[in-house]
């Protein structure tokens, strides 16, 4: 799920995050003309060694949680472009920029991902449930996250019909992403009055429940292998003050976000293991394509909480290096298929203004 201004950035940020199988089925990326909606704009930082031709592939509004189809030929992302209520659902041609919506236009959309075969996609919506944006949440609690208890996730061709829900339970059901396999969804719910991870299969069935500590678990995504997932989660001590604060908040659809971790289990909950200890907001993690390191956005360098950056690490909690290097808000990296290009995005280029759009790089090694 996507959650501006992350702990006190104000500017427009956001808070989610969502494989191939084997290096000989991986596809290659072939990237044609290269759209940049930046023009002639130097758009990578002095220290950013690793990201080389920066590209702008979205402008105005509020764009991020850009994930690669499985071939490597589109992207599909959420925004809420200006003029818009609230956030939607578009299909992005990586080589020429050009984007188009295929949600219902109606209600708040959120957590969207290809299926593995192409032709369909993945997305939660409140649509179902009122046409109108659902109400922002009251801050006087400080800074929280909304947990929609309208969402569920959908499936639909890859143009946007054939609308099928695939979750019906009471509660939140969001933040889902598919493993490279083709054979589970993972996915975040509190239909048990926790939010837990649980994994389903593509039609909805079989649904088993894979978290069960107290607090959040969110923003799951297999490895390349679909054997292991990654996610973003906060534990409250059971019985302390700040378990009790996160139970009445969530009675209330609100979750506090500003201590988040990554963590790694295997894909069938099992294993569980700490990636991440260094503090802060740490969220949106996506897998290198060798499926040993993560990449995620972090803030924990700042003391402010107000500058999110991207960061690459070890399963292992080793051999953390910075990423990104500009001022404000980088985060939701992700790979495509072939790791030769990083989509992020940032606050870049954005004219002094709470923009966050789409960028696309080459990565070096």
């Amino acid at each position: 799920m996507i959650h501006r201004k992350l702990v006190l950035v104000t500017l427009a940020v956001a808070a989610i995050g969502c494989g191939t199988s084997g290096e000989e089925d991986t596809p290659v990326v072939e990237m044609g003309p290269a759209a940049n909606l930046a023009g002639d704009t130097p758009l990578t930082y002095e220290g950013e060694t690793r990201l080389r031709n920066v590209r702008q592939l979205t402008a105005g509004g509020e764009n991020a949680e850009a994930y690669w189809a499985f071939d490597g030929s589109r992207l599909i992302y959420q925004a809420k472009k200006p003029g818009a209520g609230c956030d939607q659902i578009y299909i992005l041609d990586p080589n020429t920029a050009e984007t188009h919506m295929v949600s219902t236009g109606e209600g708040r959309t959120t957590c969207s991902y290809f299926y593995p075969s192409g032709d369909e996609i993945l997305y939660s919506s409140t649509h179902h449930h009122d046409a109108s944006c659902p109400v922002e949440p009251d801050f006087s609690q400080g800074y929280v996250w909304p947990i929609y208890k309208t969402y569920d996730v959908f499936v639909a061709n890859a143009d946007g019909s054939n609308l099928r829900q695939l979750t019906t339970e009471d509660g939140y059901d969001a933040e889902a992403t598919f493993s490279p396999q083709g054979d589970r969804i993972v996915f975040t719910s509190d239909r048990n009055g926790d939010l837990d991870l649980y994994s389903m299969n593509p039609d909805g069935s079989d649904v088993v429940q894979l978290t069960d500590r107290l607090g959040y678990d969110g923003g799951a995504f297999y490895s390349p292998d679909g054997t292991k997932i990654i996610w973003r989660a906060h534990y409250p001590e059971e019985g302390s003050a700040e378990a009790e604060d996160y139970v009445r908040l969530l009675g209330e659809g609100l979750l506090r976000p500003g201590e988040l971790e990554v963590y790694v289990m295997d894909a069938d909950g099992s294993n569980i293991r700490q990636v991440t200890d260094v503090g802060g907001a740490n969220f949106a993690p996506y897998w290198h394509p060798d499926g040993d390191k993560i990449l995620w956005s972090s803030n924990h360098h700042d003391p402010s909480g107000r500058d999110f950056e991207i960061y690459m690490i070890n399963l292992d909690g080793t051999g953390m290096e910075r990423i990104t290097n500009s001022e404000g808000f980088d985060g939701f990296p992700v790979f495509s298929p072939d790791g030769q290009y990083l989509v992020f995005g940032s606050n870049r280029n954005n004219g002094g203004t709470s923009d966050t759009n789409v960028f696309i790089a080459e990565w070096g090694n």
